[in-house]
């Protein structure tokens, strides 16, 4: 039951690495030398690689999840169905579809015309928040990135529907015992879904009310998005 969940950890490493690697120059140079500029296309490609690796790594929880629900639901044929080479192209796929979905944003925001305060209410570059330092049209980019937030909720939506087939598959299951150990093989996952999507619902959240927080909580909350789940995942798995 592990090797293919072997790849997948190190997906997740991989996303956690590139996110850590994407965003950390800035807030290093913003918490340590104090330095808080940033010139334009070096903000659009850290917004692009951190959007694409968070993709990233949604997908590779999403797989996650598929691979518990085969493991508990059909134990004897798992490793038949999800084979090594299938979870390598899965995820694959799954990292070519994150970085191609966030491959517009960068072109899109450099068409805009930023005649505002140029202020990020983060130590790095989100698209949302560099898109309101616009004062240009742009619709275009607002449902695109309406657009991508979808797919990202799509992943834990899928992610939440493969866990109640999963209880269901467990309510099946005679043996008291034998249910508790079909579960204790979700935690870690159940755990690191937690970690990844609390933060950044907290922050989708505080840019919805953005006039009811203060400054200082918006930034700890996006600080927490990106140095948790690297943080934590080592630990859960």
């Amino acid at each position: 039951l592990h090797q293919p969940m072997y790849i997948l950890l190190s997906m997740l490493a991989i996303s956690d690495l590139g996110l850590s690697f994407s965003s950390l120059p800035t807030v290093l140079s913003v918490f340590v030398f104090n330095n808080t500029g940033i010139s334009p296309n070096a903000c659009f490609a850290q917004e692009f690689f951190i959007h694409g690796f968070t993709d990233m790594e949604s997908s590779v929880l999403l797989i996650m999840s598929f691979d518990r629900f085969l493991a508990i639901r059909t134990p004897l044929r798992y490793n038949s169905i999800l084979t090594n080479a299938r979870v390598a192209k899965m995820c694959l796929v799954f990292s070519i579809k994150s970085m191609l979905l966030m491959l517009p944003f960068p072109f899109t925001l450099k068409t805009l015309t930023y005649c505002k305060k140029s202020l990020l209410s983060h130590s790095y570059c989100l698209h949302q928040d560099v898109m309101n330092l616009a004062c240009s049209e742009n619709t275009v980019d607002f449902f695109y990135g309406f657009f991508v937030a979808l797919c990202m909720m799509s992943d834990s939506v899928f992610i939440a529907v493969s866990y109640v087939f999963i209880l269901k598959t467990v309510r099946g299951i005679g043996s008291h015992k034998e249910r508790l150990k079909a579960l204790n093989t979700c935690v870690s996952h159940i755990c690191a879904v937690l970690i990844f999507y609390i933060p950044i619902a907290a922050l989708a959240l505080m840019h919805r009310f953005g006039n009811y927080n203060s400054p200082s909580a918006v930034i700890i909350s996006a600080d927490i998005f990106l140095i948790v789940p690297p943080l934590m995942n080592p630990v859960v798995y």
